[in-house]
């Protein structure tokens, strides 16, 4: 029922360790039959902002660069793109190509990117977003192959293949989504309609170095040393939450993706081509972990939702300025959807009673000034 999923080792971002690995995981889930002579297979990275790939926040180049090759071998032309968050524009994805290192997968035969143009879409079997603005560049290629890097996130919990798609929307737009799509169960659902719109032929995900901790940015890079592969990426985050020990309580992409059928409950029931054990981290540092809400996934009656609404309200992680380490840049303030973020003379200071808890601001920090906490109750709850 289920598509299977494939996992190799890979321990470094060596050259010939990249192309030997992601040949390897590719071909145990015939990843690339669908690839024709003369095709353009659109390669969607995720390349979040303009930092260098030592700090494990986008898709490495050397694995990009390995795939474009594999792509070139079946006679095909591969595309690299993104829309990361802010202004998407020629000037403002240069800068981002050359920081993340995107522009070596050129000597592999990629191209990158250059259509900024966006376009509208209708999808009348949506859950949520039924319609949406997307980046054209996507309908300039054949097919898509989804490449992402597997991280924590602030409102997400965990960043892997599904997330990836939100790179679809253009980034000038992405904070407008959080108000069209409230709530994680709704944002993660918008993000599921995203994958079954453009169907991406194969989702990989780069979990040879991962982030921990204050992710999708400002986190701390940590090695896993494994690629995964899947045509499904609701089958490859599965495995891939399994590597970091995340449950559904704290990732809504799982937990919905799971209710509307599209993955097993549980990482024993996948199909899985090779040994994940192996790579499974005890003690990987996730957000804010959100244990402590799952007594709250079922309610049964409607006051147990009246009272989950508010709990969860009460129990949910917070932005948090760290104010020694805020510059005052105002990049929080351009990027909040909601207004409530001010910088005056003093650091950055958020309104809760405006707060719509999306994490742009921590997502998009480039000091790492912005961090994700619990309140002390949720804390306790946790211990109970």
């Amino acid at each position: 029922m289920f598509e299977p999923v494939a996992i190799t080792g890979c321990r470094s971002y060596q050259p010939e360790v990249c192309a030997s690995a992601l040949r390897n995981v590719i071909d145990a889930v015939d990843g690339l039959d669908f690839v024709r002579p003369g095709m353009k297979i659109g390669i969607k990275v995720n390349l979040i902002a303009a930092l260098k790939p030592d700090r494990a926040a986008t898709t490495h180049f050397e694995l990009v660069g390995a795939l474009c090759d594999l792509i070139r071998e079946k006679g095909a032309t591969p595309v690299v793109g993104d829309s990361p968050g802010g202004t998407y524009n020629a000037a403002a994805l240069r800068i981002v190509y050359r920081a993340t290192g995107m522009t070596e997968t050129e000597r592999h035969g990629g191209q990158l990117n250059e259509n900024f143009g966006q376009k509208e879409a209708r999808f009348e079997n949506a859950k949520e977003a039924k319609s949406f603005t997307y980046t054209a560049w996507l309908d300039d290629v054949d097919a898509i192959i989804n490449f992402a890097k597997l991280k924590t996130h602030g409102m997400m919990g965990m960043t892997a293949a599904v997330k990836n798609l939100f790179g679809a929307v253009p980034g000038s737009i992405k904070p407008e989504y959080h108000f069209r799509f409230p709530g994680e169960d709704r944002f993660a659902a918008m993000l599921i309609d995203l994958n079954e719109y453009f169907k991406p032929q194969l989702n990989l995900i780069d979990a040879v170095i991962g982030m921990e901790g204050n992710g999708p940015t400002a986190g701390t890079p940590r090695p896993i040393g494994a690629l995964i592969a899947s045509r499904s990426p609701y089958c490859a985050d599965l495995l891939a939450s399994a590597l970091i020990g995340i449950s559904d309580a704290e990732a809504p992409t799982l937990r919905v993706m799971k209710q509307q059928g599209l993955a097993p409950e549980t990482v024993e029931e996948l199909e899985i081509r090779g040994d994940y054990t192996p790579f499974v981290v005890e003690d990987y540092g996730l957000i804010a972990n959100r244990r402590s809400l799952e007594v709250l996934n079922n309610p049964k009656t409607a006051l147990g939702r009246v009272l989950t609404k508010s709990l969860r309200s009460i129990l949910a992680p917070k932005p948090v300025v760290l104010r020694n380490a805020c510059v005052k840049c105002k990049k929080c303030v351009q990027v909040c959807p909601a207004g409530a973020i001010d910088v005056f003379d003093k650091p950055a200071k958020i309104d809760r009673s405006k707060c719509i808890r999306c994490f742009c601001c921590q997502e998009f920090c480039p000091k790492g000034a912005i961090e994700v906490r619990r309140p002390g109750i949720a804390k306790l709850a946790g211990k109970l």
